[in-house]
Parts: C-alpha cells; sequence; structure tokens
C-alpha cells in the first residue's frame, strides 16, 4: 500500500514551480481576455490540462506543439463526427474517447487532454465551427503563448529532433 501513496517525483525547483503556475495563468488569461474582447469562445476546459503540461512538464512528447494542436483537433473533429452519427448516450461517448486515443497514438500526435475534447462535444453539442474556434485557434494561442514564455524564460521549448 505504501508503494501507492509515497511521492516518486523529484522535488521541484521553486522558481520552476512558480513559472509554471505563472506560464499556465498567462496563457489562459490570454485566452480569457481575447474571448471577452472578440466575442468569440477561445477557451474550453482541456486546456487547463494543456497548460500543465505546456508549462510544467514542457521537454514530454506529448508536450509538442504538433501533439498539441494536432491532439486537439483530431480529437474534436472524432467527437463531431461520431456526434453526428451516434446518440448521445455514454457508450458513444467512450467509444469516440477510445477512438481519439487510437488516432492520436497511430498519427503519433498523442495529448492527453485532448482525450477529454469528445467529452465537451458530446456534453454540449457544437457545430463543426467548434473545432477552428476555439479547438484550433485556441491551441495555437497556447503553444504561442508556451513558445514567447519558455524564450523569454530560457528553457527549451519546443524541443529540437536529436540529429
Amino acid at each position: 500500500m505504501r508503494r501507492f501513496i509515497s511521492i516518486h517525483q523529484p522535488r521541484s525547483d521553486l522558481r520552476k514551480v512558480l513559472l509554471a503556475g505563472l506560464g499556465g495563468a498567462a496563457a489562459i488569461a490570454l485566452l480569457g481576455f481575447l474571448s471577452q474582447k472578440s466575442g468569440h469562445p477561445w477557451l474550453m476546459a482541456p486546456f487547463g490540462a494543456s497548460c500543465v503540461l505546456l508549462f510544467s512538464a514542457s521537454s514530454s512528447p506529448f508536450s509538442q506543439p504538433v501533439n498539441v494542436v494536432g491532439g486537439h483537433f483530431v480529437a474534436t473533429l472524432i467527437g463531431l463526427i461520431l456526434r453526428l452519427y451516434l446518440p448521445n448516450d455514454w457508450w458513444a461517448v467512450a467509444i469516440a474517447v477510445g477512438l481519439a486515443i487510437s488516432v492520436m497514438a497511430a498519427l503519433r500526435i498523442t495529448h492527453p487532454p485532448a482525450g477529454a475534447d469528445p467529452i465537451v462535444v458530446c456534453l454540449s453539442s457544437p457545430g463543426f465551427d467548434f473545432l477552428f474556434m476555439p479547438v484550433l485557434v485556441g491551441s495555437l494561442g497556447l503553444v504561442l503563448v508556451a513558445t514567447l514564455f519558455h524564450l523569454g524564460t530560457g528553457t527549451a521549448y519546443p524541443m529540437r529532433k536529436p540529429a
């Protein structure tokens, strides 16, 4: 039982911890501000989880731009398509999430927060415009903020492909 409740993660530098929170807050604040000023939604719940990866685990393969943008795009598209053909029932949501996970893995663009996108689609029944705003534009905004933030803090992001 002890192995399940003990902390296995190394201690984090206080500066990195605070910067991660600041980066996530800045990214969500920007999208929220743009939502308010434009009258269009730029935010959705899975973006909060994306910020955890982008600012606290930026070297993870799941945090890379193609994963963030591609993962959210593909998972939402799957949710939207299945929402057209399947009833809005628990088992349809399960199929949409499972298919999104498989397609992201097959395309090598896995982004764990995007696994929630089909749930958002099934709960809110948006139109296909949702795929572009907030999903595509919002995820691009997150990546842009993360890139600028890490550049300003001296953290390598996005990761470079080894030679």
